[in-house]
C-alpha cells in the first residue's frame, strides 16, 4: 500500500489546514481516526475536527517544513518543522519545532492513526513568561 499513500497530497494539507479550511478533515482523516499527541488523545473525525477548530482560532499562521520521510505497509512518518504564531505565545512571534507525525491509512486511504511526536516544552512550556525561563535554566544544566 505504500505506493498507494498520497504523500505529496497529505503534506500539503498540513499545510492549508487552517481555520477557513477545516473540511480537509474530511478529506485526509477515516470516521474512526485516533489522533495522539503529547498533550492530547482525541477520538473520532467529528472531535478531530472541534479540536482543530479550537486550535486554529488562536493560531495567526502555521507552515511545515517537510525534512524527510519513512513508509511501510500502510504507515507514513513525515519528519518536519513547524513554525506557527499563536496570540499567547511569545508575543504572536513566531515558534518553531521538530517533530514527526506516524499515519496509519486504512483501506480507504483516510487515516485512521494520526500520532505526532515532537517536545512539549519546545513547543509551549518554554514560551510562558515564569514557566519559560525556567525550563530554560533546568535545560542548560542537563
Amino acid at each position: 500500500m505504500v505506493d498507494k499513500i498520497p504523500v505529496e497530497r497529505v503534506k500539503a494539507i498540513f499545510n492549508e489546514m487552517g481555520r477557513d479550511s477545516l473540511q480537509l478533515v474530511d478529506e485526509l482523516y477515516s470516521p474512526g481516526v485516533l489522533f495522539v499527541d503529547p498533550f492530547h488523545r482525541i477520538e473520532g473525525r467529528n472531535a478531530l475536527y472541534d479540536y482543530y477548530e479550537k486550535m486554529y482560532a488562536n493560531v495567526h499562521s502555521i507552515r511545515f517544513d517537510f525534512s524527510g520521510k519513512t513508509s511501510s505497509g500502510n504507515d507514513l512518518v513525515l519528519y518536519w518543522a513547524m513554525t506557527f504564531r499563536h496570540a499567547r505565545l511569545r508575543g504572536g512571534k513566531p515558534v518553531t519545532v521538530e517533530g514527526c507525525s506516524l499515519l496509519a491509512f486504512g483501506e480507504d486511504g483516510k487515516v485512521v492513526l494520526h500520532r505526532d511526536y515532537f517536545d512539549a516544552g519546545a513547543l509551549i512550556y518554554e514560551h510562558i513568561p515564569v514557566l519559560g525561563s525556567v525550563i530554560r535554566r533546568i535545560r542548560s544544566r542537563v
